[in-house]
């Protein structure tokens, strides 16, 4: 961790939200200390940040969620509570331990009627979803290993509609995103993302910094403007 004094201070900054907007209640504690001690890494959102994503989802009237990565389940959390009853969470993951795991924190949460976990490579997966005849989804989560992060996004425009709003985390890796020398395939990935934000015309996006419990980081906000690849900005 930084010793910067407003590092310290932003970190005060996010304990201090934590608490007064009650972003972790006892279930995502519950899911906190589940994942902990099932031995998960400690590199699921903040607090703050799960709630960020309900809010998100709720501003959209997000009723089917996608979301690629689900480590313990702890986002997951924030976006089935946000979609309500009636609606659904897809979540994909790679690894059967972190997926056993989210399905104990969800039946705990009293979600999991709402969310399927799709175990596998999502690479292979996102096939899969996409050829079920199911409507688009009107939000998309990515959280999972960086270097892929490009083609998690191609197929987030794929299997969504105009409106939408996809959000990626992770993307400003501790500052190094604007570094060029840099050659961590994640950084790599995330720089071919965020170049081809600014000309890709299917949407608009931003990436927001963030900084706190999660250290120095950021997510991309994109919406969905149109879904054809010919569309003009």
């Amino acid at each position: 961790m930084s010793t910067d004094p407003s590092f310290a201070a932003a970190m005060a900054v996010d304990d201090y939200l934590t608490d007064t907007l009650q972003a972790e209640d006892g279930v995502l504690a519950a899911a906190r200390h589940g994942s902990a001690a099932a031995g998960l890494p400690d590199i699921s959102v903040s607090a703050c940040q799960a709630q960020m994503l309900g809010v998100l989802a709720r501003a959209v009237g997000a009723k089917r969620i996608l979301e690629i990565g689900v480590l313990g389940g702890y986002s997951t959390i924030g976006l089935a509570r946000a979609v309500g009853e009636g609606g659904q969470v897809v979540t994909l993951e790679v690894d059967p331990h972190h997926a056993e795991v989210a399905r104990k924190n969800l039946r705990h949460a009293g979600l999991d009627e709402l969310v399927t976990i799709l175990l596998g490579p999502a690479l292979e997966t996102l096939p899969a979803v996409a050829e079920t005849e199911t409507p688009p989804f009107d939000f998309v989560f990515i959280d999972a290993d960086k270097p892929n992060i490009p083609a998690y996004f191609e197929w987030a425009l794929r299997l969504t509609r105009p409106g939408s709003l996809i959000v990626v985390d992770n993307v400003v890796r501790r500052g190094e995103l604007a570094n060029p020398a840099s050659d961590d395939p994640a950084v790599l990935a995330c720089r071919e993302l965020a170049e081809r934000l600014a000309h890709e015309p299917r949407i608009a996006a931003t990436i927001v910094q963030t900084v706190g419990a999660k250290g120095h980081d950021g997510f991309v906000l994109a919406t969905v403007l149109n879904t054809s690849s010919s569309a003009n900005r």
